[in-house]
């Protein structure tokens, strides 16, 4: 649609929603983004605290960091730090296999799914959801796209590089869940581990760099959510400013663009605060955090899935049939996920344990 229109996803639902509508859909956004965001700041306070800085030195240093680097320094310079920086999680790969698991039972669980009818298992599913299909990210790369004026001559370029970008980040994912699986979870005897920390998920990397595992580990940590953290603040104000007509832009100055630079800065203030107080339930937190995402992220699809459908909009680019059977299924079980553990939650209240 970016690279069609030439238009970000925010000016798309303006311009084909009705207002109310399209406050409803931002709001939506806004709250999605919000979460994520203060889930970034606890990730930098979280990695800080493991070279012993405490979170009410390390969030407000993180914040001042981010908003100096992007209101007043080179974004696409420092970005290629960050990502150089969140390498470290390569370190996951030979942990994986320095662990010894029983790779028989890694391919059987990669492609056997293991269903729960328990309530656990359902929030961590649609958190799981959450996190990998944010709703930031459907906004952030279509502005992107657009801003940088893609055009349909570039896009099997742009489109290599989402598939590229994907694969890589799924297989290091995948490299976790082995690493976790074959250290903490085989430790515990097959109970599990119920992770509070960042220093605790760490723990799976000791295999491969043993005392020096909560440090490798800090530094991916760090390097990724200093990146997300300064990423997701300006994509929200950007997306919010374009789709109300706002003055917009990194390039703008404070008097210019109020609205862009003062939403920017309230986020990070929120994220900041909420990652300085003490004896935070991180894993908890950024677990309810993308179950958060996870329950909002329908709204958002289905209103992707109307306009790319539009051949007002689309001309000879809409979806096809393949897509959309695809796509609309994705988000048909999406939402059927959220709507199931919203109705074993109301159910709770009263006392009705649906599954285990």
């Amino acid at each position: 649609m970016g690279a069609v229109t030439g238009k970000g996803l925010s000016d798309l639902i303006r311009e084909n929603f009705p207002l109310r509508l399209t406050v409803f859909v931002m709001f939506i956004f806004l709250l999605a983004n919000g979460g994520v965001i203060v889930s970034e700041f606890i990730g930098i306070a979280a990695a800080l605290n493991l070279f012993g800085i405490p979170s009410w030195i390390g969030a407000p240093c993180g914040g001042v960091l981010i908003w100096w680097l992007v209101a007043r320094g080179s974004y696409k310079r420092v970005e290629k730090v960050f990502l150089a920086v969140t390498f470290v999680f390569f370190a996951y790969i030979f942990s994986a296999f320095l662990a010894k698991p029983n790779w028989g039972k890694v391919l059987a669980g990669t492609f056997i799914p293991t269903i729960q009818l328990k309530g656990a298992f359902i929030l961590t599913l649609v958190a799981a959801v959450g996190t990998t299909i944010s709703p930031y990210m459907q906004l952030y790369i279509q502005s992107a796209v657009a801003e940088r004026g893609v055009q349909m001559s570039d896009y099997k370029y742009e489109r290599l590089e989402v598939y590229v970008g994907s694969i890589f980040s799924v297989s290091i994912a995948f490299f976790i869940i082995v690493s976790t699986a074959a250290t903490l979870f085989v430790a515990s005897h097959g109970k599990g581990v119920a992770l509070g920390s960042a220093a605790e998920a760490a723990q799976a990397l000791v295999p491969f760099l043993g005392i020096f595992a909560s440090r490798a580990f800090a530094v991916g940590l760090l390097g990724a959510a200093l990146l997300a953290s300064g990423v997701l603040p300006l994509s929200t104000s950007y997306s919010l400013s374009e789709a109300f007509g706002f003055e917009r832009g990194v390039g703008r100055t404070w008097n210019e663009a109020p609205f862009f630079w003062g939403l920017f800065t309230v986020l990070i203030l929120i994220g900041v605060v909420i990652a300085m107080l003490p004896n935070l339930p991180v894993i908890q937190i950024l677990l309810n955090l993308y179950l958060l995402n996870g329950l909002l992220l329908p709204i958002i699809l289905f209103a992707i899935l109307y306009l790319v459908n539009q051949k007002r909009l689309m001309g000879s680019y809409t979806n096809g049939l393949a897509y959309n059977v695809v796509s609309y299924t994705l988000a048909i079980v999406v939402s059927g996920l959220a709507v199931l553990y919203l109705f074993t939650q109301v159910l709770s209240f009263f006392g009705i344990q649906l599954f285990g």
